[in-house]
């Protein structure tokens, strides 16, 4: 039976090739790659074909009669066209021989280890960069045209992570090879190949994981701007369902404290917090320094109007509308009919606005729940009880 063998060829420079890669190609009769990879094997007697698609090298191998070799740049279980050949190769015989990746090859380069790098690709496709190297120590990423090296640190850097250690590798193994070093700040303003590699190393990632975070009162930098209390804020994160990866909208936000809660919760995600108040604003900024929550952004505006340009929401809370209610939820359910929203009333007025537009909107699972609360405060030798005014905590989710 005829094998097909597909192969790591490493960073392209021939001295990134395993003796076990050297020999199966030289063996083969038929090399299949992009033409870039091909012209690495001048003298290779064998036929050649220049194929990217999987589709076709598919075809190819199955029309062939006897081994061919599929060249695959850096390693075929690291972000290679390797996973999807797997199954349309299916019926033959198939070997998959490693090669070295620019992920070892670079940390190597570096002298540090990559066991304990997150590992991710921008590289046509759609990943947080961001929200990754905020909650990680160690990052590797693969860039592409979509987000270069010097896109990402000109986000890391608006998202108050300038101070990110920055590690880019252009051209890795070649004559030419560059690795360039710096902060993300440093580094923002240069320009870099669309295919190079990046290794960011933040010095204090976020600690928390997931679900609904403990940030108390006490925790918070606080003005005369209302701030939605913690017995209140803990439900309403819940209530939101926020994942690590979520986009969350707070609408209203006040000091910012739900904004802050989300963003521990959407620890690889981005939280938007929209408020129109002056003072309200400052408080904002001063909690996400203190906190060191970068994944959290402060909008200045009025809503509905601010919304427009803000990213498709997963989860929306609104603490404040200013009568324009039923304006924010149809923003939030074009950008994404299936938002989850959470709002939060003191009067009997918000109530029963959020209640019409829940059933304007025809939300799924909607839940009305109100809450008492009462803290203790210390009085000399005794603890009073000091009542809190009942909230009523409204949620539903949109439906696709």
């Amino acid at each position: 039976m005829k094998t097909c063998y597909l192969i790591g060829i490493g960073m392209g420079n021939p001295d990134t090739l395993t003796q076990g890669a050297a020999r199966r190609i030289g063996e083969c009769g038929l090399l299949i790659g992009a033409r870039r990879m091909l012209d690495a094997f001048p003298e290779h007697p064998g036929r050649k074909l220049a194929l990217i698609r999987a589709e076709d090298i598919a075809e190819a191998v199955k029309a062939y009669e006897g081994d061919s070799a599929v060249l695959l740049s850096g390693d075929p279980g690291f972000y290679s066209g390797a996973f999807r050949l797997y199954d349309m190769l299916d019926g033959l015989r198939v070997e998959t021989i490693p090669g070295i990746s620019s992920l070892n090859y670079f940390c190597a380069r570096l002298h540090t280890s990559w066991q304990d790098a997150r590992l991710v690709s921008v590289h046509g496709r759609t990943a947080n960069a961001v929200g990754e190297i905020q909650s990680h120590g160690k990052t590797f990423l693969l860039t592409g045209s979509n987000c270069t090296a010097a896109e990402l640190c000109a986000q890391l850097t608006d998202a108050g992570l300038g101070q990110v250690q920055i590690h880019v590798g252009q051209r890795l193994s070649y004559p030419d090879e560059s690795i360039v070093s710096g902060t993300a700040a440093e580094l923002a303003g240069e320009k870099f190949d669309d295919l190079s590699v990046v290794l960011a190393v933040n010095p204090a990632p976020t600690g928390w994981k997931q679900g609904a975070p403990c940030l108390w009162d006490d925790q918070l930098i606080r003005g005369k701007t209302p701030m939605t209390k913690e017995n209140i804020r803990l439900l309403a994160v819940a209530r939101l369902e926020v994942k690590p990866d979520s986009v969350v909208w707070d609408v209203g936000a006040g000091t910012g404290s739900v904004s802050a809660a989300c963003a521990m919760a959407a620890w690889q995600g981005q939280v938007w917090a929209v408020e129109k108040e002056t003072e309200a604003l400052e408080l904002i900024r001063q909690n996400r320094e203190a906190l060191g929550l970068w994944n959290l952004r402060v909008i200045e505006g009025k809503a509905p109007e601010t919304l427009d340009e803000l990213p498709r929401p997963d989860c929306v809370f609104i603490g404040g509308s200013s009568g324009s209610m039923a304006g924010i939820f149809k923003v939030v359910l074009e950008k994404n009919p299936a938002a989850r929203i959470c709002v939060t009333a003191v009067s009997l007025e918000s109530l029963t606005d959020a209640l019409n537009c829940m059933k304007q909107f025809e939300l799924a699972n909607v839940d009305v729940t109100q809450i008492s609360a009462a803290q203790a405060k210390t009085l000399g030798q005794y603890h009073m009880m000091m009542g809190q005014n009942p909230v009523w905590i409204i949620s539903g989710e949109g439906r696709q």
